[in-house]
């Protein structure tokens, strides 16, 4: 009998700002991810969604607000202790971030390698159980250049889990993925969120496969939380912005362009001289 999931976020954003440089990209963010859940960090493209990915893992540090991971105000953790944190976490990056001179096997094994001291046979059982859940078990031996894109993204996937993390990040984990491939993903994400009972985190813009497994949507635009729920109040959510990402209008409140910021200003001006 499993032990009853922890009622406390492992991954809290209280009114954070978050931003590079003099430009705020995000602000007044409010975010609770706990134990069990898949969590979908929605947007459109320039929105911020990866910001809260690196704010999360502390590759960047708020403007304003705190931000609390494993109960810890990350921005007060420095060295030794981020790297513990970290090893907590595990994260699926966008284009898999494979090594193409190990074979598949090897790439699993890495983090075991590098963050462990367990044998030999350990490494090998742990891999391979980990390569079943993805369905690759026997796709070990092959190298990276021998398996489609479909199966490197769960190659990713294994690896991203065989320190069986607390919690795990998905950056745009169904980008450049076909239908059937799309749908394999996004059950395999459901399948290890309640077999590992963790948190999950989708950095994503994929609405029907998200909407599909995520327990809570959190939706980021025009520098701000837009709308939080579950999939199904805001699929009913009447906001503008809401409808028109859901629906993928190309007219309303979302713009095509990226906004203007004073660092570009002062560039351009730099380029014409002052004559823009």
């Amino acid at each position: 009998m499993n032990p009853p999931l922890s009622t406390d976020p492992i991954v809290k954003f209280s009114n954070v700002a978050l931003g590079y440089g003099d430009f705020t990209v995000l602000q007044g963010i409010d975010i609770e991810v706990r134990q069990g859940q898949v969590v979908a960090m929605m947007g459109g493209s320039g929105s911020g969604k990866t910001t809260l990915l690196r704010a999360a893992t502390g590759q960047i540090t708020a403007k304003a607000g705190t931000i609390t991971v494993f109960g810890k105000d990350i921005a007060q953790v420095r060295g030794e202790g981020l790297r513990e944190l970290r090893q907590r976490m595990g994260v699926l990056f966008q284009q898999g971030a494979l090594f193409t001179d190990l074979n598949v096997f090897e790439n699993v094994a890495f983090p075991l390698r590098e963050h462990t001291q367990v044998s030999e046979s350990q490494i090998t059982a742990c891999v391979l159980d980990k390569l079943d859940a993805v369905g690759l078990r026997t796709a070990a031996h092959l190298r990276i250049s021998e398996i489609s894109g479909g199966m490197a993204r769960r190659v990713a996937l294994a690896r991203a889990i065989v320190l069986e993390p607390e919690l795990i990040l998905y950056d745009e984990p169904f980008a450049g993925l076909d239908p059937i491939s799309m749908g394999i993903t996004a059950q395999l994400i459901r399948g290890l969120t309640d077999r590992l009972h963790c948190a999950s985190i989708l950095i994503t813009h994929d609405v029907a496969e998200s909407f599909l497994i995520a327990d809570q949507v959190y939706m980021v635009g025009q520098g701000k939380l837009i709308a939080s729920g579950t999939p199904e109040e805001l699929s009913a959510s009447q906001d503008p912005y809401v409808h028109q990402f859901l629906k993928g209008e190309p007219d309303g409140p979302i713009a095509f362009h990226y906004p203007a910021t004073p660092a570009f200003s002062e560039w351009l001006n730099q380029q014409t001289g002052g004559r823009s």
